[in-house]
């Protein structure tokens, strides 16, 4: 089985481009949902966040704030790295146990959505990458449009490596400035070489 990651900026693309390729029976499994699942009631990895981050990160009902999280770390790196240092692991680790299930179950292709592929060395444990990327313009405009403050927008976009760079590592690169049929015709170019 051929496990492809799938990386870029923030609000370039990655979800569309997931959507389309389980829309073509590719298997998906989106690390940012894993990184929720990590954290969720009951599970030791909220219990560690918990004991790093303070009780003012987690409500009334157990959960974890994720405002009140995300603004402590993306506004101070050493407390995202300490936060990468507890859910990094078990995220990867899941997506593992995900992809051998898929291998399993037979599947001949899969995919690993990766916000920060290149920045967690994933690179290394998948057959090839592709890069959804866009203008600077656009991906503001997407980021706002989602309602996202100035300030969430700049310090999420710092938090990851320039686009340019994880499109020059990346085996594929999807421009997603145009129409959706546009971003699933490259898709299908990349497909089709798998």
């Amino acid at each position: 089985m051929r496990v492809l990651g799938l990386t870029g900026g923030v609000g370039m693309g990655k979800s569309a481009c997931a959507q389309l390729l389980q829309a073509r029976g590719v298997p998906v499994v989106d690390t940012d949902d894993l990184a929720r699942e990590v954290v969720d009631p009951g599970q030791p990895g909220l219990a560690e966040v918990q004991h790093l981050f303070g009780p003012d990160v987690i409500d009334a009902e157990g959960r974890l704030r994720r405002d009140a999280l995300a603004r402590r770390v993306f506004a101070d790196p050493e407390a995202r790295k300490q936060l990468e240092s507890i859910l990094h692991p078990r995220i990867r680790g899941l997506w593992h146990a995900q992809v051998e299930s898929w291998q399993t179950q037979g599947h001949s292709l899969a995919v690993v959505a990766i916000p920060l592929l290149f920045e967690t060395k994933a690179e290394t444990e998948l057959d090839s990458v592709i890069c959804v990327a866009c203008s600077a313009a656009t991906q503001l405009a997407r980021l706002q449009a989602r309602g996202w403050p100035a300030e969430q927008m700049d310090q999420r976009i710092h938090a990851q490596w320039p686009i340019e760079e994880k499109m020059a590592r990346s085996n594929y690169v999807i421009w997603t400035e145009a129409s959706l049929e546009i971003h699933a015709a490259q898709l299908d170019r990349i497909l089709r070489l798998q």
